[in-house]
């Protein structure tokens, strides 16, 4: 043993190849450096450290030096080129692991995401990578103004803040669809929460939908997918905030299971309004803004930049055109809720 860590097998003809290339002065031969690239790649898969193997190399390059009879710069040359082919061999190996890795990972990610592998064997996958499916694990998806890959700058420095503070707990961070996902405990509510803090001030104006916890595989799966139904629903309904939790959304589902039955109640309430001057939708805008502002005219017509009197002269007409009068608590549930409705099934833009 030229080092008590690393096997003389990883050496083996390398003083053999020192003692010849300093006797003639060539250098080493295509089938010599193959040798040392084949061995780099044994020690590489056999885990053992770089920086033992170059000075297991050293040591045994002085223990053969006596027995060189060339110039010391061809035996150094010679040196050099072996430890560089044992050093390439050594990266390729390392390089093929990583890829594995990486395939075994995003794999594991596409089935445990739609649930698409035998339970039993799914979970002992996930435990190679932090996560014990027997638990509640709630997911957070983060998607921002540009698609992201697991190598990226954003998706790194989030990892890197989440696990200089839960270093320990058992969190998956990875990208899905060019969306940041973290899967977290169920019970760990404040791991999501530093997790939407450090995207949005990673990517500048990111928005962050979290998942109720479920559990088992299923429920990883489900909460994955309530976070979506999330972040589709913010973009439909034009919802503020830089993080939806689908626990506050729950009644927008409840309204939209029955589409045909949605779409019923916005045509017979909404419908008149495309007789107007200018179809429906700047008098839906009105109705839209109202309803968002609290039903206070004043606050509407601010943001409407339009004067109250303007305001009070729309919401006439919508009264007018539908017989419903937005200001009487007695018809603005139910104008309420069409409205809710045509924003979730694009009305009028689609015809329904």
């Amino acid at each position: 043993m030229t080092n008590r860590r690393i096997p003389d097998h990883y050496l083996d003809g390398y003083a053999e190849i020192l003692t010849g290339v300093s006797a003639t002065g060539r250098r080493l031969t295509r089938e010599e450096i193959e040798s040392r690239r084949t061995l780099g790649e044994q020690a590489a898969d056999a885990g053992h450290g770089l920086r033992d193997l170059v000075s297991a190399h050293l040591v045994a390059a002085r223990l053969a030096w006596p027995r060189a009879s060339g110039s010391t710069d061809i035996a150094l040359a010679a040196v050099e080129q072996a430890i560089d082919a044992f050093a390439e061999g050594y990266e390729r190996a390392q390089r093929l692991a990583v890829r594995q890795e990486e395939a075994a990972r995003r794999e594991f990610i596409d089935d445990l995401l739609y649930g698409r592998s035998d339970l039993g064997r799914l979970a002992e996958r996930a435990e190679r990578f932090g996560l014990r499916l027997s638990h509640a694990h709630a997911v957070a998806v983060a998607q921002g103004p540009a698609a992201y890959d697991e190598g990226d700058h954003v998706p790194r420095q989030v990892e890197r803040a989440l696990m200089a503070r839960f270093g320990d707990r058992s969190i998956l961070l990875t990208t899905k669809d060019g969306r940041l996902l973290c899967v977290a405990p169920g019970h760990q509510d404040e791991v999501l929460a530093h997790f939407a803090k450090q995207v949005y001030a990673a990517t500048d104006g990111c928005r962050v939908a979290v998942g109720r916890p479920q559990p088992g595989a299923g429920g990883i799966v489900q909460s994955y997918e309530e976070a979506l139904n999330a972040l589709d629903l913010a973009e439909r309904l034009g919802l503020e905030g830089p993080v939806l939790r689908a626990a506050d959304l729950l009644v927008y589902p409840v309204l939209t299971r029955d589409r045909q039955a949605m779409a019923d109640l916005v045509l017979d309430t909404l419908g008149p309004l495309t007789t107007a001057r200018g179809g429906a939708e700047p008098l839906l805008g009105t109705l839209t803004t109202y309803f968002d502002s609290g039903c206070v005219a004043a606050e509407a017509a601010r943001r409407l930049t339009l004067s109250v009197r303007a305001l009070t002269y729309r919401l006439e007409r919508i009264h007018k055109l539908t017989g419903a009068d937005p200001a009487d608590p007695a018809h603005r549930y139910m104008l309420q809720t069409a409205v809710i409705g045509a924003r979730l099934l694009d009305w009028p833009a689609q015809e329904l």
